[in-house]
Parts: C-alpha cells; structure tokens; sequence
C-alpha cells in the first residue's frame, strides 16, 4: 500500500513539471525522519531550482498549490527551504489496509529463473546447503509476490568430480558392487554413509596421490560419457541422493520446478553446442606452451582500469578457473555452466528433454532433465529468460564472472548482465553450538568469535540433525510454556509437535536471513529459537497474541473488528492517533520492505520489516487493554488494527517461507 501510494504520487507529480515546466524529471521521495513532517518527502525542488534559476521553496509553493488532487493523498506542504512533504489520507490508508485484499501485483510476461541449491548429490546437505536454499526460495518468493513468473531450477552436478569420489570410494575402498550400492542407496540414511565415505576417500588420496589422480581422472571420464560400471554406479548414488536433499529441503518447504542435471547437458551435446560457438567467435583459443598447454583457455578480458601488474597477478591467481577443456579432454565445471546459461537465455538452439522425477517429495511434482523421450505433460521450461538469479557462494565469484565473460565474448552483453550472481558468505558455528553438536575444541577454537566447518573432513551440520534438534529443543519449550496453562487449554501432543516443527523452520529460516547476503554467520541453536530479539520464534509469537486477541474477541462478543473508514480517521487523526498512524504506516510498507529487497537483492530487509512490526505490536499490546476497553467504537477500532498487523505480518513471514502458528 504504502509502495503503491509513493508510484502514484510519483507519476502525478511527474506529469505536473512535465506539463508546467516542460521538463522531464526523475522523482525522488524519502520517508521524514517523523510522521509529523508526513509520509513522503520530495527535494525535487532544488532540482528544479537549478533548472529554472529560481529559489526552492518559490517553486515548491507554485507546485503544492497547483498540483491536482492525488487519491490517497490528503494535503501537500512545503518545509524547510524548499521540501515538498506529501501527508496520506489515513482514512483512505486504512480502508485499503483493513480490506485485507489490496491489489495483487500483474503478472509480468518474462521469466525470471531462480537456480538454487544445487548441491554435489554426492553426501548429506549441510548448513551451508541450507542457507543456499533458504536465500533462493525467500527471493524466488518475494519475485513471485512482485507478479515475477519464476521458474525454479535445481542444477545436479551428477557427473562430477564429487561423485566420482564417491564412486571410487564405494569401488576401491569398499570393494562394492553396483548391485550392494544400489540396496544401500535404496535404505535410510545413505545419505550419511555416503558423508563419511567422502570424508575417507579423502584421506585414502593422501596415501598415493600419483594413483588416486589418474584413479580420479580415469572414474570421472567414464562418468561424464556414460560407459561402464563407474557409471552405473555414479548414477545410482547421485540420483539416490537427490532424493535425500529434495526430503530435506522439503522439511523447511523448500521445493523445486526443475532439476537440470550435468549429465544431459554432456549426452545432449549442449557442451558440444556452446564449444562450438566459444571456438568460432574466438572466445577461447587452445594452449600450446606453458602451464595450461594442451587446454582450451579463455584468456582475460582487457581491462583498462586496471593497472597492468595488478591484472596479471589475478591471472597468476586464477590460473586454473581459466581453463575451459583440460588437457585430457575433460570439460570443467565453468565450460558446463556457459553452456548451462546460454540454454537458460535461449541462446543455444537446443533443448532438454523432460520427465516427471519420480523420487520427489510427498505432495510434489518435480521434473527433471532427461535423454529419454519428452514427457508430453512437461512445461515450456526452455522459454528464454529474462533475469536469471544464479544462488553460488560468494567464493565462486570469480567462476561466476567467467561464465559472464563467455557470454559478452560471444555478444551476449545483455544476457551477461542480467546474469545475477546471488552470492553469499558461509555459515559457520559458535564455539557454544559446536559442543552442542559433539565437537572437541582446542583452547584456542573455543576463544574464537566462529568455528569454520568442512564437508570434504567430514566436519560440519548435516541439515536434517540440524532441524531435528531445533524441532527437538522448540518441543520442549512448547512443553514448558503448556504446562502453565490450565488443561483444557493445551494443546494435543499432535499439535505441540506440529507447532515445534513450525517454531524451528521458523528459528532457522528467520536467522539465515535476518543477515545480509555477504556477512559470515555463526550459527547458534539457543540464539535461533529465543522468544526474544530479533528471531523467527519472536515475529511468530507476535501473531499468536494477535489470534489470540481475535480468538477471545469471537468467544465473548465483545465486538466485530470492522468499522467505517470515517471512524478510524477519526481515532487516527485524534489525541493518541499518532501512535495507531505510525503502527498503520508500519504495516502497510510491506510492500515498500519487498521492492527494496528485490532492488538491493536483501531478503533481510523483509525480515527487518517484519521485525520492526512485531516490535511494535508487541508495545502496542502492551500499551493498550483492547479486550476491556470500555469505548466499543475504540476496542473495534483497536481489534481493527489488531488484524490488520496480524495480516501483514502472516504475508511477511509468507515471502520468508516461515509459516504463522496459531498457539505456541
């Protein structure tokens, strides 16, 4: 609403200089540091005065009193040496709000792809994996909300180096058959097997690393061409472990459109396709001295504003994300992702096949690539898109800019720019929530601010030990806060559980996102699920009392919570309104909250919204006896605000992917 508002009031004004002054200006509106110098601030006329070579607040005078009524908004003033201040109609702001219905956002006609997660399906999700998919699926949300048709894709490396690590593994190491790794794919917990065989295959390289690099180089080649028992093999763990992470994402409502897997971008000659053109158009070129001899190589692009020196120790340092082909014929992970961004873009000429993943969750349908025959059922996945969000650590940066360049190089300018490298940090642990998890700490780790955790050592949080001792921990505050009420009150074991599951997606989802992209998280359990600060369970709890004033207003009578916009002007504009005003405004710039999300590409600043609402409910709650308040027009205008927060806040934490409880 309050988005809505500031467009209108944007264009309106727009529209007035451009036919007053006959000059095209871009409108700039701030929000007052009070509310008593309005909603909205404009210092459009030091522009304009610059322009015209008159004084500021001359022309801003001319504008407020000749500007022509905007809806929604009550009165213009001019402040200061020349601001021009836009005050909003609060009964207009209140019947759009309380309406509860708001204009949904018009689907847009291009597609926007969010490709997230995208784990080696080679061993358990981790931490790290969860706040990948946290951050694609919040943002996928809050485009979805923007009218944005998004498509969302999970890429699997299924013929990768991760994978013939297991391979080897389960070959070499434990002497194991296709047929005993396909009855142990089909079991619980393979997922972890897998996890702690990685983390051995690691060390069983130490022992001989002349052998376990040719025993490494010889698995993925059959891998990657689809010939022979490493193959097999190779197929039946990735696909097994696909399956695992799907589950696991499911538990935190995570879920996917697509999954593009490695293997058909090689078996459907995509590679084939995007080498081909890399070639012609000179993009990369092949090595014939020095260390990359024999690779095909996409040498730097120029660039001027660097000093000389400084470019080629960034080539020194990057020497090996250069490569596109190594030497032994083997494409690199960057070769596959150009060929990969170009199909997204509609720039290839080719497309996938598409089947129906038959592993996929409970309640989902998920498709996948595949060689096989299209499924005629299958969406129009190969649609170009318009903006593709790319979800990657930020420590593949630099591959990620590579994968740019090879657009620009081939005269892709635009598709490289509306490549998005979603980029963000790690996530480690606290020394306090490292013990928790079992971890043996030096003196020294135990002093440090975070511990830094290692899949490829076998140290780290699996994701679904992770969720279950939060599930575990919020059951037994669930428990805790029962037993206090009387019996009648409480809640069926069913329901404690649900509401515990609720209460750490919550906790997790909230704290993954409450940071900005790039800053480095220290994950803590106790932190995560405090009913206290800035915290999932907090925002939650929020809407309980609100249900819960709700509830108790139904079961006594004591009021319906609708009443004519004349009326609640009139408890807004009165002797307390300031306080309701700023509690209304506070709410209806949700959609504010996701706009900025989506321009600064934040999630966090949804969850800061959502925060700062639920503050400011909770003082509001306090301050105020709705349920006993003796006026009947205040209580229903109270219980009116009481929903409307309510309402906001559930559509907040929807776009974070954390679901609203009813009792906690």
């Amino acid at each position: 609403m309050y988005l809505t508002l500031l467009q209108e009031l944007k264009q309106a004004v727009a529209k007035h200089i451009r036919e007053k002054y006959s000059i095209d200006v871009s409108i700039v509106l701030e929000k007052p540091p009070k509310l008593e110098l309005g909603e909205a601030a404009s210092p459009l006329c030091f522009e304009l005065a610059k322009r015209l070579k008159r004084a500021p607040r001359q022309i801003a005078q001319e504008v407020a009193s000749t500007l022509a009524p905007v809806p929604g908004i009550a009165r213009i003033e001019v402040a200061g040496a020349g601001y021009l201040n836009a005050f909003f109609d609060r009964g207009a702001f209140w019947k759009s709000l309380a309406s509860g219905t708001g204009s949904p956002a018009a689907l847009k006609h291009e597609k926007v792809i969010v490709e997230h997660t995208s784990i080696n399906p080679n061993k358990a999700a981790h931490i790290g994996h969860v706040r990948n998919a946290v951050l694609g699926d919040t943002i996928a949300r809050i485009l979805r909300n923007a009218g944005e048709r998004v498509q969302v894709q999970n890429y699997i490396d299924n013929t990768g180096v991760q994978v013939a690590d297991v391979v080897i593994g389960f070959q070499h190491m434990e002497k194991k058959s296709v047929a005993e790794v396909r009855e142990l794919a089909a079991r619980p917990g393979f997922d972890y097997l897998c996890w702690n065989l990685y983390a051995q295959v690691t060390q069983f390289y130490e022992q001989d690393k002349a052998q376990a690099a040719a025993l490494r180089a010889a698995t993925l080649k059959a891998i990657e061409e689809g010939h022979g028992e490493p193959a097999e093999m190779g197929a039946v763990v990735a696909d097994a472990i696909v399956g695992f992470h799907l589950r696991t994402m499911a538990r935190l409502d995570i879920s996917y459109d697509l999954l593009a897997r490695e293997s058909e971008i090689l078996h459907l000659k995509f590679w084939d396709a995007a080498f081909a053109k890399l070639k012609e158009q000179g993009v990369i070129h092949f090595a014939t001295t020095g260390k990359m001899a024999g690779c095909w190589i996409m040498p730097a692009e120029n660039d001027a504003s660097k000093p000389a020196e400084s470019a080629v120790k960034e080539d020194e340092e990057n020497i090996q994300d250069k490569i596109i082909v190594r030497s032994n014929g083997i494409v690199t992970y960057v070769g596959k992702d150009i060929a990969y961004q170009l199909w997204k873009f509609g720039l290839l000429g080719k497309d996938f096949h598409y089947k129906r993943w038959l592993d996929a969750p409970q309640n989902e349908t998920v498709w996948t690539t595949t060689t096989d025959a299209d499924d005629p059922a299958a969406p129009h996945f190969g649609e170009p898109a318009a903006r593709v969000y790319n979800v990657i650590d930020t420590r593949q940066s630099y591959l990620q800019e590579v994968v740019a360049q090879g657009l620009r190089g081939l005269g892709h300018a635009q598709a490289a720019t509306n490549s998005i490298h979603f980029s963000y940090e790690i996530v480690a642990l606290t020394p306090r929530c490292a013990r928790e998890l079992g971890y043996e700490l030096t003196g020294d780790d135990a002093k440090k601010s975070y511990i830094e955790v290692s899949g490829r050592k076998g140290l780290g949080v699996k994701a679904d030990d992770l969720i279950t001792k939060l599930e575990e921990a919020a059951l037994r505050e669930v428990d805790i806060r029962q037993a206090d009420l009387p019996e009648f009150e409480q809640m069926t074991q069913p329901e404690r559980t649900a509401t515990a599951h609720t209460i750490a997606v919550g906790g997790l989802r909230f704290f993954l996102l409450k940071f900005t992209r790039n800053t480095i998280i220290a994950f803590d359990f106790e932190d995560a699920l405090s009913f206290e600060g800035e915290t999932g369970p907090y925002c939650q709890y929020a809407i309980v009392r609100a249900r819960g004033i709700r509830r108790k207003s139904a079961e006594t009578s004591v009021g319906p919570a609708s009443i004519p916009m004349e009326i609640a002007a009139k408890f807004l504009n009165g002797s307390e309104g300031s306080d309701f005003w700023e509690l209304l405004v506070q709410a209806g710039m949700l959609d504010h909250a996701a706009d900025a999300a989506i321009s600064a590409q934040e999630p966090a600043f949804v969850a800061k919204y959502a925060f700062q609402l639920a503050q400011s409910f909770n003082t509001f709650y306090h301050k105020h006896h709705i349920l006993s308040e003796p006026d009947a027009e205040k209580r229903a205008f109270l219980l009116g605000l009481t929903e409307v927060v309510e309402y906001q806040l559930v559509r907040a934490l929807s776009l974070l992917g954390i679901a609203a409880a009813d009792k906690m």
